[in-house]
This record gives C-alpha cells, sequence and structure tokens, in this order.
C-alpha cells in the first residue's frame, strides 16, 4: 500500500479485513504465493452457494488484488485454484487489467486533491464549479451569522454521533424506498469496528457538524495515512435549507491537509456535488469473474437474457428484467452472510 498510489485506500488495508473478519464469518484473503513467500493478495468475502464479493459486499466501493507495483497476477487464476466459481466486483481497479476481461460497465470513483493545500484546491474548484463554490460559500456565511453559530467535531468519539447517522440513514431509506442496509446485523457491527481501530496506518472516521448547539450532519468513514475514504454521511432534514452534509464535507477538506492525508474520496456515482468538488476520478470496473461452472453459467445466462430484453422493442418493459437481476444481486449481496 505504501509503495503503490493505487492503493492506498482505506478499502485495501489489512485493518479493514480485521474489521470484516469482525463483522462476517466468511472473510477471506487468497494468497499467492511464490518459492514460499507471499506475493499478492486477494481479500473477499466467500459468501453462500460459491458467489463471493469484495470485502464488505456491497459497501466496498474500491477493490482489487494487493501486489507490489509492477506486478501483475489474474484474479480469475488465483480464483480458480481456490476452487470459488464466480466473483462478483463492482469498484475494482480498471488499472488492474485482469478485471477487465470480466468488466460490463466502467465507473470511477471522485477524489479530492488536498495533496497541495486546502487553499489550492478550493482554487481549482473556484475556476471549473464558480457556481456551486459560490453556494457553499454563501450557505457557511449564513451559518456565521446565525445566533449560535455552527461548530465541526473532527472526531467525535461519542456513541450520540454514530448512533444518530444509523438513524437518519434508516429514515432515508424508508422515504426513499430503498432498501435499509442498517437493518442488517452485519453492517452496523462493520461500522462499530472500523470506529474502533486506530493504527498509524488506519483510523475509522466520525466527523460532525452542529448548528446552534444541535447536531445538524454526520459523517462515518475510514483513512489510511494517506487518503481519507467519505463513506456514510447523513444530515437532518430539518436544516436541509444550510446543505449541512455539504459543509460537513468542506469542514473536512479544511482539516485533512493538517492530518497527512492527500485527499478525500468520494466514492462512485453521478451526483452532481462530486462532480462539481472532484478533482478526478480513479477508474473503475464492474462485472464478473468465474470458472467453468454451473454457478457461473447460470449467471451469464440470465444476464443474456436480461440483455436480450433490454435491446427488445418493448418500451418501459424492456427493463424490467435486468432492474429484477440487479435487486436480487443487490439484496443478496446484504444478506449473503
Amino acid at each position: 500500500m505504501q509503495a503503490d498510489p493505487a492503493l492506498c485506500s482505506p478499502y485495501f488495508a489489512l485493518e479493514f479485513a480485521q474489521c470484516c473478519e469482525e463483522a462476517r464469518s466468511d472473510t477471506r484473503v487468497l494468497v499467492a504465493s511464490r518459492r514460499g513467500q507471499p506475493i499478492a493478495f486477494l481479500p473477499l468475502q466467500t459468501g453462500r452457494v460459491g458467489f463471493a464479493r469484495p470485502l464488505a459486499g456491497p459497501l466496498s466501493d474500491v477493490h482489487g488484488v494487493i501486489a507490489e507495483p509492477g506486478f501483475h497476477i489474474d484474479p480469475k487464476d488465483v480464483l480458480g485454484r481456490a476452487n470459488i466459481p464466480v466473483f462478483q466486483f463492482h469498484g475494482a481497479l480498471a488499472s488492474q487489467a485482469g478485471f477487465r476481461s470480466g468488466a460490463r460497465d466502467v465507473e470511477g470513483s471522485w477524489v479530492l486533491d488536498l495533496s497541495q493545500g486546502y487553499a489550492s484546491w478550493e482554487a481549482s474548484r473556484q475556476q471549473l464549479a464558480p457556481k456551486a463554490m459560490r453556494n457553499l460559500r454563501a450557505r457557511r456565511r449564513r451559518l456565521e451569522e446565525l445566533e449560535g453559530g455552527f461548530s465541526f467535531v473532527i472526531a467525535d468519539a461519542g456513541e450520540t454521533a454514530l448512533q444518530t447517522l444509523l438513524r437518519w440513514k434508516s429514515e432515508q431509506y424508508r422515504r426513499t424506498g430503498v432498501f435499509d442496509a442498517f437493518s442488517v446485523p452485519w453492517i452496523r457491527n462493520l461500522l462499530e469496528a472500523v470506529l474502533r481501530r486506530q493504527s498509524d496506518l488506519f483510523t475509522g472516521v466520525c466527523s460532525s457538524l452542529y448548528i446552534n448547539g444541535e447536531i445538524a450532519a454526520v459523517h462515518v468513514g475510514m483513512a489510511t495515512e494517506k487518503l481519507c475514504h467519505y463513506w456514510f454521511p447523513a444530515y437532518d432534514p430539518d436544516f436541509a435549507h444550510f446543505s449541512p452534509g455539504l459543509l460537513l464535507l468542506l469542514e473536512s477538506a479544511r482539516y485533512t491537509p493538517a492530518l497527512g492525508h492527500d485527499g478525500i474520496e468520494l466514492g462512485p456515482g453521478g451526483y452532481g456535488f462530486k462532480k462539481d468538488l472532484g478533482s478526478y476520478q480513479v477508474g473503475l470496473v464492474a462485472g464478473s469473474l468465474g470458472t467453468q461452472s454451473i454457478q457461473n453459467l447460470s449467471q451469464r445466462v440470465l444476464r443474456q437474457m436480461a440483455g436480450q430484453m433490454r435491446r427488445a422493442p418493448l418500451g418501459a418493459l424492456s427493463r424490467w428484467p435486468q432492474k429484477a437481476l440487479n435487486k436480487v444481486d443487490r439484496l443478496s449481496a446484504f444478506y449473503a452472510v
């Protein structure tokens, strides 16, 4: 991780794998060795019926093979030797050629480049997204002028912040009709394990924004010595007119260089704020790798059928099979343990 900038994400840290092991009984790491010496690692969740997924399953924004810079290994070969018939990935590093052979979709993880300091990042975004930055500055001034003002806590160690975030996220999922990920026990256990983990190379992060003494926004994430991953932000809808979630991110960016981090990774997604604030993207691919197995064959057949339906002249109906398949994939990933 220290030698290869592509592996600076907390998702690749040994400590994150240990946190997953605390939360899930199916945490494994495939180890490739040469002459008895480990040369590459592929962490994953083995799940049920032979379908393996990256560490933390659907919560993993970035994943891939961990090896020395310049060393290339075929993940499909490693999976075959471990008798794992299917490995489904959704955020594998596009720079690792072994995943591109099974890729269906290409995306990118947005990163705020703070390596030259907050002022340098802010100046660059002012040039490229002036309206967004102007709006954020106006909202911050409103908070500064508000009676009682606001405060930012970079490391909110109290239990209240985490429990508040979990409640807000569950309420948000219910309002929007999205599956409540935090109803699955292992996910709560994982966040608690991450926040307990503190080392020189990995640390759990819980930051909060208070408005007039009331908690208005919370973020739970994790960081290595180089990069902070902005993982689970949430805010109180009663303060929505202040954009507390974005202001919390902005305050985090102000403090990040002082902690020695080069940037904040926001993960993939076409959200407007990520495009406005992100300096660049890390290429990711989604797809699957598999052996000649019943599991792999059945998955390929289902996806081919969904693809044929999508191309059929059936209007909105043509998209239903693919949506249904995606929903099944997502739910099975949450309940794989």
